[in-house]
């Protein structure tokens, strides 16, 4: 898995999913589990099979969620100088295409939210805004066209 940049928040929600996980779910599932066993032949019970169904998804996503805080690079102060676009960085900006003003936070991929305003690095406008400064016009080329962005402002 590649490098997976994180919020401080972010990270404890992903911290706090695990826990959740590992240690609420998988009695949850036990139960289940232990419950549709004591119905008896188990070769034809829907209840067990369905139980044993999460619990495979439960694991997955553990490891999921494992396998992301082991490469997860915690993003802190991204901005310091707020002069430069970094991942973490939250950019005002005047969309000159369509002139409305917009804000977003440059995220890793595994916190992008676009009803947030939360973008990733890896998106095409966060990926052509990483670099650039207060001031700076940016055409950045997205699915949708072209897009001009004039940076009006960055927050670490």
């Amino acid at each position: 898995m590649a490098e997976v940049y994180l919020t401080p928040e972010g990270k404890k929600e992903l911290d706090d999913k695990l826990a959740y996980l590992k240690n609420i779910r998988r009695t949850e599932i036990a139960e289940l589990i232990s419950e549709a066993r004591a119905q008896g032949d188990l070769s034809e019970n829907a209840e067990y099979d369905a139980a044993k169904e999460l619990q495979a998804k439960n694991e997955y996503e553990i490891a999921e969620v494992e396998a992301m805080l082991k490469n997860a690079i915690v993003i802190e102060n991204a901005a310091s100088d707020n002069n430069t676009v970094a991942v973490g960085s939250t950019v005002m900006l005047h969309n000159i295409t369509r002139n409305k003003e917009v804000e977003y936070q440059i995220v890793g991929a595994a916190e992008a939210d676009p009803f947030k305003n939360r973008i990733s690095n890896n998106s095409p406008v966060g990926n052509g805004l990483i670099g650039h400064k207060v001031g700076e016009t940016v055409e950045i080329q997205t699915p949708g066209g072209a897009m001009v962005f004039r940076i009006k402002g960055i927050k670490g």
